[in-house]
């Protein structure tokens, strides 16, 4: 089945859904990341949280950052995309790991930690970007964006979140959903789409007896006349490139780089979130310093 995000809503428009399958756009994170099974959990759960949200913003321009700084073993994760499908991020230690939990389970708050920060940035092209923050309610990913959908944008929500990892550490599949309650929602629509909620259960078990996205939707608001909006295709993907990683360096200025030249003859800069490293020789750092010195004389 294809990794992909749909979006429906139900007949009175007033419970919208997104609903995700995504194991490759997950697995693709372990293999670049090189992640334990508990770490493959919670970052391919942020990133999956990541591409629902970014999915409902308007522009090509927008952007959205996710930060979860918690106070287990993990460290920060960090996960950033646009409303394209494509996602990236990483995790501060990817070899973090914890033992399973009595159920056999991975236990992600365990490596995630109960305290901390999730924050979430969106650059909508505004002056200033919207910051909303919110504490770890308990470092399980999908609680902690409940909580943020209602603690900072007052908006009722159910979040579901799973990765199931293989004995190889491989992903088997991974998937989840936002169900959103709208302005004007009755107690009866509500009281419904917690019962199917319910119903519904482990996401990863739900995927593995072959459903969709699609079918997700509309067992999610059975009985509410569920209308699909849309769907796409999704990816772990990174937009970084050598003229990219030029710019960072130019932004350094002019004694920086000289100081680089001087002390190392050369430069290496890895990529956060895809591990591919940019060289640099005596050469193109001198290069680097002739067009340093051109912008400033412009």
């Amino acid at each position: 089945m294809e990794n992909k995000l749909v979006r429906g809503i139900n007949g009175n428009k007033t419970i919208k859904v997104t609903a995700i399958y995504s194991p490759d756009l997950v697995d693709e994170a372990r293999k670049i990341h090189k992640t334990t099974p508990t770490a493959t959990a919670a970052l391919g759960r942020t990133l999956m949280a990541g591409v629902m949200i970014a999915a409902g913003m308007k522009n090509e321009r927008d952007a959205l950052t996710i930060h979860i700084d918690g106070n287990g073993p993990l460290g920060k994760i960090l996960v950033t995309g646009k409303n394209d499908g494509h996602i990236k991020g990483y995790v501060q230690n990817p070899q973090a790991d914890h033992p399973l939990k009595d159920n056999g389970k991975l236990d992600v708050s365990g490596i995630v930690g109960n305290e901390g920060v999730l924050t979430i940035v969106m650059d909508l092209g505004l002056k200033e970007p919207y910051v909303g923050k919110v504490s770890l309610l308990s470092g399980e990913i999908a609680d902690d964006f409940a909580n943020y959908f209602v603690q900072s944008d007052q908006v009722p929500s159910a979040v579901a979140l799973g990765v199931l990892v293989e004995r190889d550490q491989s992903v088997k599949t991974a998937g989840g959903f936002i169900v959103q309650m709208m302005p004007g929602v009755s107690d009866e629509e509500v009281d419904q789409v917690e019962k199917t909620v319910r119903a519904i259960g482990s996401v990863t078990d739900y995927f593995k007896e072959g459903k969709s996205p699609e079918d997700l939707i509309r067992d999610l608001l059975e009985g509410q006349d569920p209308e699909i909006l849309e769907e796409r295709p999704v990816s772990y993907a990174c937009d970084c490139s050598r003229e990219k990683v030029e710019d960072s360096l130019l932004s350094l200025g002019t004694e920086e780089l000289e100081a680089m030249k001087k002390e190392n003859g050369e430069a290496e800069v890895n990529c956060y979130f895809c591990n591919t490293n940019y060289q640099f020789d005596s050469e193109d750092l001198t290069d680097l310093i002739a067009r340093s010195k051109n912008l400033k004389e412009e």
